[in-house]
């Protein structure tokens, strides 16, 4: 992996060198602390024999992974060990704490040719962005890295299976942005002629289309980006059927090659129609402006857009979304430039390497490729296929090399907002049960390992780890172990 901040020999012209060696950085140190959780571990196990295990594997661990390991689950004797899968579960999950409570600058992408990114969205003609991607691994930096949309517009962000969203939830979210742009002005007043957009992002694999597709779709490209653009379309239609005076969202179709990180944005036409054959694939795109000047690069972005959306480059009436698709190919240019310089061009990792399984509410203050299978949901009930899905995932990428699933289940809340911590700690609770209830076999047999958490949506506030207890008989913690028979 290549290092620096300067534009590699051969670079597109659109390559943005400070941005990306900070995007690179911090990929670095999120891939480190993960590394680092196996070989410690293994250390700590060859020293459980040993006089004074516990202190040295205590040390061990402080030292190589910053955090220590609960002192009840370090008890070990001849003819019961610790319990290292448990151990590497509680490591992973305070690994991604530790990373959470880092606080990552996210503020990269806030600024668009020197003005700020919010302000000059609003002005192509969009106050909120709405970000629905496909809960695979692989699309885990979709907003920071693959779109580099600026956090500041982006309102909200969840993750499903195939990206097949929830209509109703979605509407829900909608009206929440749109009373507050009437009762606070914010983003902007409501009586600014702007609109909701809703992006909805599914994958593909242009190495093995066929097998490292999206799995909710059978690796099928055209049926995810299909079953994709209806949902979208249900979500307009019940936009303007449930509200009146011309109540109406902007959506777009984005499709990402989870091989390179380039994308194919589906322009909508005149009408906002979208199509699934009418799209700009941005890696050819990136190949014919590779050799331009800068400023020509972004003409022909802009043309490109146009003859895409069968309009004239001046058309009025689509200049908005036509500004904004030429704004995410980009941005999207200099992520393509990303894997060339530090990837070789395409991942090695075409597949699935998530680190865990995080469930409840998205989580987007830690970003990276494959760094955990987005399981959103508020019950087991409505998500019971999207986690399916990553416990098949993990039963490959974890269980199969002997190593168990973390599941992280996390939820925010508003505490301004009377009870809302209660509500949120018993919701993490329910579902950490659910889940338990829904895998007895994994849990029973040490494979599945959960790990609540909840917090303040006020800025600055940091994760509150809570008690949630790693099997439904009330008595195994996070590690694995039997707290109460260990202190007797």
């Amino acid at each position: 992996m290549a290092t620096g901040s300067v534009a590699p020999a051969g670079a597109h012209p659109l390559y943005d060198a400070v941005h990306n060696r900070r995007l690179l950085e911090r990929e670095s140190e999120i891939t480190a602390a993960f590394a680092a959780i196996e070989p410690a571990l293994k250390e700590a196990a060859a020293l459980q024999y040993e006089n004074g295990a516990a202190d040295r594997i205590q040390q061990l661990v402080r030292a190589r992974l910053g955090f220590e390991l609960p002192a009840f689950c370090l008890r070990s004797s001849w003819v019961k060990p610790l319990n290292m899968r448990g151990l590497y579960a509680y490591s992973v999950f305070q690994t991604f704490r530790q990373l959470a409570d880092r606080n990552f600058d996210r503020s990269y992408a806030d600024l668009s040719e020197g003005e700020p990114a919010d302000e000059v969205i609003r002005k192509w003609g969009f106050h909120a962005i709405d970000i629905t991607p496909c809960a695979d691994g692989r699309l885990s930096g979709v907003v920071d890295y693959i779109l580099r949309v600026p956090p500041a517009v982006v309102v909200h962000r969840k993750s499903f299976a195939g990206s097949i969203f929830d209509v109703e939830e979605s509407v829900r979210c909608w009206e929440q942005i749109e009373l507050r742009r009437h009762r606070e002005g914010w983003p902007n007043a409501a009586s600014a002629p702007t609109r909701y957009l809703k992006i909805g992002v599914f994958h593909f694999s242009s190495s093995h289309p066929n097998h490292e597709g999206c799995a909710a779709h059978g690796s099928d490209e055209r049926k995810a980006a299909q079953a994709l653009l209806e949902r979208l379309s249900d979500f307009a239609r019940a936009i303007e059927n449930s509200h009146c005076c011309g109540a109406s969202v902007a959506t777009l179709l984005v499709g990402v090659d989870t091989d390179t990180d380039a994308i194919k944005v589906h322009v909508p036409d005149a009408r906002g129609e979208t199509s699934l054959t009418r799209y700009i694939d941005n890696r050819m795109l990136f190949e014919r402006t590779a050799n331009l000047a800068r400023d020509e690069a972004k003409e022909a972005i802009r043309l490109a857009v146009a003859e895409c959306a069968d309009v004239s480059p001046d058309d009025a009436v689509t200049e908005g979304m036509r500004w904004f698709c030429a704004y995410l190919l980009k941005k999207n240019m200099a992520q393509i430039d990303y894997v060339r310089a530090y990837h070789d061009g395409c991942y090695a990792d075409l597949g699935h390497t998530e680190r865990f399984i995080t469930v409840g509410d998205s989580f987007d203050d830690v970003q990276m490729r494959n760094l955990a299978y987005q399981a959103q949901m508020e019950t087991i009930e409505e998500g019971a296929a999207d986690m399916d899905v990553g416990i098949k995932i993990f039963r490959k990428v974890n269980m199969a090399h002997d190593l168990p699933i973390p599941a992280f289940i996390y939820f925010r809340y508003d505490g301004r907002v009377p009870g809302a911590r209660d509500r949120a700690l018993a919701r993490c609770r329910r579902l950490t049960s659910a889940i338990e209830v829904r895998y007895p076999e994994l849990v029973r047999e040490g494979w599945l390992y959960t790990y609540g958490t909840v917090k303040n949506l006020v800025p600055g506030s940091k994760l509150e780890d809570i008690d949630v207890l790693a099997a439904p008989d009330g008595r195994r913690q996070v590690c694995g172990c039997n707290k109460s028979e260990s202190e007797q």
